[in-house]
């Protein structure tokens, strides 16, 4: 009873922040006409005013994010062409980077950096994990599932650590740099002051829910190994 208790709190520690967020980007892209202007409108605008001209708005579908090397702040399909409160909200935060990459601020820099360098240590996880069956059919190696969670934590363990030294960079995005620029721009209605500040602590904290799920696939990883 107790092994059930406790393990319903830690799947839902993994999974209520993910659902939170989830909820609170669905429930403010309704109305779909709240704003005249998109959230690509927004971004080009913002961008244009704090000197930033050569940055570049796209459409993608990889996720909201700015990208510091490209110079390019990257809009899902409902946020680029949307007119809802998250549209512009989740806009202003992806533009919080841009300034940020500006400024030189250095947390910035520092997840670049980190990223490149685990996207190494991804790789070869992913490598090991794609061998380890082989390696085991053809030696016989009793070794082989310390393979291949070495390989698991490689691959998963590395992105749990980007999400959560991405936090703090996600958080002045959020509030000190997209919530000043809409106060001072007048760019929100007066009623969605408040909701606009629940939507950029969503998109703050969407790396915290990538990073709790990516422990759980550790997790799952280990469970599988000690069968």
């Amino acid at each position: 009873m107790y092994l059930l208790v406790f393990g319903l709190m830690i799947l839902g520690m993994v999974f209520l922040p993910g659902l939170w967020v989830q909820h609170i980007l669905s429930r403010y892209s309704k109305p779909e006409d709240r704003y005249s202007g998109t959230g690509a409108q927004l971004a080009r605008h913002l961008l244009d005013k704090y000197g930033m001209q050569s940055v570049k708005v796209e459409e993608t579908r990889d996720g909201d994010h700015y990208d510091p090397n490209d110079k390019a702040v990257r809009l899902t399909p409902d946020k680029y062409a949307g007119h809802s409160l998250t549209a512009i909200t989740v806009a202003a935060h992806e533009v919080g980077h841009a300034v940020q990459d500006s400024e030189g601020y250095k947390p910035l820099r520092y997840r670049s950096h980190l990223v490149k360098v685990t996207q190494k240590f991804e790789k070869l996880g992913a490598g090991i994990l794609m061998i380890s069956p082989f390696i085991g059919a053809i030696t016989r190696v009793p070794g082989l599932g310390i393979i291949m969670f070495l390989g698991g934590m490689l691959t998963l363990g590395t992105s749990t650590l980007v999400h959560l030294v991405t936090l703090p960079t996600e958080i002045d995005a959020s509030f000190n740099r997209a919530l000043p620029m809409l106060e001072k721009g007048n760019i929100l209605k007066k009623a969605d002051q408040h909701h606009a500040r629940r939507i950029l602590k969503a998109a703050a904290f969407t790396y915290v829910s990538a990073s709790l799920m990516s422990l759980l696939n550790i997790a799952r990883w280990f469970a599988i190994l000690r069968r």
